[in-house]
């Protein structure tokens, strides 16, 4: 099935982007919230967390500690893979059911570390990349999240540069500041016009 992989850096506005092409009729598969429902109370990870980790990384509520992982992980690789380790296959599993069951003429899978991954953009038809620039990014997760300046700048040293994800699109939607609701979803019409055609033409083989 024609798909499209979404990325972004974080702050680069990838949900909104995303919500437009749901506006649309467009089934939208997302890691980042996949993630979270794995590593949710009661979520398929969880046991496999608390074992590899101990309890000091389960919030009271039986959800990871996000806070305290992050923290964690941000600090030593080491620990960031195995973490990654425990959810990246329980993700991909989950995602390429979602994927499967999605329907649509075409369908968008929003991967925040697309780019980062490797293997993602020979699972996908194209690569959009939702674009702005550095300071705009760090702006709006200060904001958002209420990080420090360092914080986001720390995030945002784990990602892949803007100049690497803009070399792996195949289409951008730029997101600066500048930008606005309106002139976004006008981009989002124009590239769902043109992936519905594409999809068409993917599917007459």
């Amino acid at each position: 099935m024609f798909s499209i992989g979404l990325t972004g850096g974080i702050g680069s506005g990838k949900s909104t982007v995303a919500d437009l092409f749901a506006a649309r009729g467009v089934p939208l598969v997302d890691t980042d919230l996949i993630a979270h429902q794995v590593s949710a109370p009661g979520g398929v990870a969880m046991p496999l967390i608390a074992s590899e980790f101990g309890s000091a990384y389960v919030a009271a509520d039986g959800s990871l500690d996000r806070a305290k992982m992050r923290e964690l992980v941000f600090s030593d690789d080491t620990a960031r893979a195995r973490l990654e380790a425990i959810l990246h296959p329980l993700i991909r599993a989950e995602t390429e059911r979602q994927r499967a069951a999605a329907g649509g003429a075409y369908h968008i899978v929003v991967v925040p570390l697309l780019v980062e991954s490797g293997n993602w953009a020979s699972r996908v038809s194209r690569v959009l990349v939702v674009d702005c620039p550095v300071e705009t990014q760090i702006a709006r997760v200060m904001r958002r999240n209420g990080f420090s300046r360092e914080q986001v700048l720390a995030i945002i040293a784990k990602q892949a540069s803007r100049e690497t994800r803009l070399a792996a699109a195949d289409d951008i939607v730029l997101n600066d500041d500048s930008a606005t609701l309106e002139s976004l979803a006008h981009d989002v019409e124009a590239l769902h016009a043109r992936y519905l055609e594409l999809a068409s033409l993917t599917k007459r083989g």
